[in-house]
């Protein structure tokens, strides 16, 4: 036995790693919180256009119920929990009908039901066209996911529909250079978008040109930038004009003026096949406002769309702002909390901090760069620390 615990070596990493990581772990987790600190139920701010949403597989097996990060927390603590990131127009379920005779411990009284909530595969953790669950214990290796912007779930890449994983919008570096993603699916619905400038398409590093090319004015819903150069409708040839925009809230306006001069009511765009879609950043601010496409919006299902406070990047944005000013209030609270104290208590206090850095500062300074901190280097600094306060004392 002792043999093994020999052969073991410990975990360790530096200092800046492990400030590093935990930042981008603070970071991360605010973004898909929204900024909430999960103290409070968001039932009565109703269905909140965009929030961090968790089903509990022990609660509701069935995977028609979800909850909002307070409950998840304190209701639902050591259960079976599947985490859905966001979900639009969303309602928390905790408590209600749903769960038997299970109440919410943060707001006990609720509806029955909240039937403007939409459920789909991924409350029961089963995702994409294949239905398996992530990570998926019996893959191999873990595939990348994405999510739909319009159903909410989550594809694999390599079932997104496309002939080759080249076909997803990356830089050189293989990150990332689309703001949204639509399934196969989800894009019959939107096969209007397609009547738009190849200024909403995220560009690709690749394209087979000649995917269009059999027919003059198809499109196909890929839809690469370098493809859609020629966007036509059976009744002839669009034309665009961006929307006017509100210069104060940088948000598109509604006109009575169609910008694609067409009615999508009863235009049909000619696609040779439908294909997953890779939007730009900002596509959102080009869809026409006019009171016929918004009802048309409307009657689709996806009036959202022209909704700013719906997109990821906008929910981010907000998570973001709210973190910064969470940080400042903190860091307001610290000086407040110092500045009330005697003139002796704040010394010991400063002169702490600065001890600390200084011994920080001459332990990095040392240290072997080629070897990593263990927690008996880390030990260290504390006892010399202790040491020099012993000494002044």
């Amino acid at each position: 036995m002792a043999d093994v615990f020999d052969d073991e070596t410990e975990q360790t990493v530096s200092i800046q790693e492990f400030l590093q990581n935990a930042e981008d772990e603070e970071l991360e987790a605010d973004l898909v919180l929204g900024g909430d600190e999960g103290k409070e139920c968001t039932y009565n701010n109703g269905y909140m256009k965009r929030q961090a949403v968790f089903s509990c597989l022990t609660c509701v097996p069935d995977g028609n119920a979800g909850v909002c990060t307070a409950c998840s927390l304190s209701c639902h603590d050591g259960h079976e929990i599947v985490e859905l990131w966001t979900k639009r127009n969303f309602r928390c379920d905790c408590g209600n009908l749903k769960f038997g005779e299970f109440y919410c411990k943060l707001f006990a009284s609720k509806d029955p039901e909240n039937s403007e909530n939409a459920y789909n595969q991924t409350f029961k953790g089963s995702y994409c066209t294949c239905g398996r669950p992530y990570p998926d214990p019996e893959a191999e290796e873990q595939v990348e996911m994405i999510q739909c912007c319009i159903c909410e779930d989550w594809f694999h890449e390599n079932h997104l529909g496309l002939e080759s994983s080249d076909e997803i919008p990356r830089d050189e570096d293989g990150e990332p250079v689309y703001e949204d993603f639509i399934c196969q699916a989800c894009a019959k619905i939107c096969s209007f978008l397609t009547l738009y400038p190849p200024i909403i398409w995220a560009p690709v590093r690749q394209c087979d040109a000649t995917q269009n090319s059999s027919k003059e004015g198809t499109v196909s819903a890929g839809v690469h930038s370098a493809c859609a150069s020629s966007l036509k409708l059976e009744n002839g040839t669009t034309s665009f004009d961006p929307p006017e925009m509100d210069t104060a809230n940088q948000n598109a306006v509604s006109s009575t003026k169609c910008i694609l001069s067409v009615d999508l009511r009863m235009a049909t765009s000619t696609l040779e096949k439908i294909k997953p879609m890779f939007l730009s950043k900002n596509w959102r601010e080009l869809l026409c406002r006019c009171e016929t496409c918004v009802e048309f919006y409307t009657r689709s299902g996806i009036s959202f769309l022209i909704d700013k406070e719906d997109s990821i990047a906008e929910y981010e944005k907000m998570a973001t702002q709210k973190r910064q000013e969470k940080l400042q209030q903190q860091e307001g609270a610290e000086l407040d909390f110092l500045n009330k104290l005697g003139h002796v208590a704040k010394i010991e206090i400063l002169s702490g901090i600065n001890d600390m850095k200084t011994e920080l500062q001459s332990f990095m300074e040392s240290a072997d760069s080629s070897k990593t901190i263990t927690s008996a280097d880390v030990r260290q600094v504390f006892e010399n620390l202790a040491k020099k306060r012993q000494r002044l004392l």
